[in-house]
Parts: C-alpha cells; structure tokens; sequence
C-alpha cells in the first residue's frame, strides 16, 4: 500500500476541527496535507478557507491529474452546493474528514459524491 494511503488509515479517528492540521483535529485538506507529506511532499498548504467554495486549482501546482483513482490518490468531490471535499483513495475505499461524523473515517467503496478530478504525487 502507497505511503500516502497508510498515512489516511492511521488518521481515522482523529476528531474534525476547521482548519486543523495535526492529530489533535483534521479537515479534509488537513487530511490530504498530512498523508501527502507522509509520502514525501514539504510544500505550502492552503489555511484561512471556508467550508464553501475553494479554488482546486491549487491541486494542479503540487500534485499530477491522472485519469483513475488508486491507493494514496486525492479525491476531489462534489459534496455539496459549491462545496468541494478532499479525500484519499484506499485500497478498499476512501479517508475523508467527515464533519458530519465530526471526524475522519474511511468509507468502502467509492464517494457517494461526484468526483471532480484525481490527483497523485509525482508520476
């Protein structure tokens, strides 16, 4: 399994909190920052956003568009009205930060949203 997925298993649990970066909270680009940097990415993340609304482009400055998912990819999703959502594939399913749930989970399977793109580190 990718470095980028084990990193998503290991977050599940973690309460959501807006913003947060660490253990102690995550939001979804929380998430997706500290999964990719367990697979080796030391860039910028993006703060001071909120739950609506979100420029994806950043995606493509850090990470590779690719056409299908696998273990360790981010998800872009649909979640809602001008709401996007960030997640990890998995090998069985995907990591989010559920703010619902009020923390991380992994779901089986696909999202139940619309997937807005795939993004892997460095093909």
């Amino acid at each position: 399994m990718s470095r980028v997925a084990e990193a998503a298993l290991a977050a599940v649990g973690t309460r959501f909190r807006l913003h947060g970066r660490g253990l102690d909270g995550l939001d979804c680009v929380g998430l997706v920052a500290l999964a990719l940097r367990a697979g080796g990415y030391a860039g910028e993340v993006p703060t001071g956003y909120s739950l609506r609304g979100g420029d994806p482009s950043v995606l493509d400055r850090v990470l590779v568009r690719v056409a299908s998912a696998a273990p360790g990819d981010v998800l872009l999703m649909a979640a809602g009205p001008g709401q996007i959502h960030l997640g990890i594939r998995t090998a069985t399913g995907f990591v989010h930060a559920d703010a619902g749930l009020r923390r991380v989970v992994e779901r089986p399977g696909m999202p139940p949203w619309p997937i807005l793109g795939v993004w892997r580190m460095g093909v």
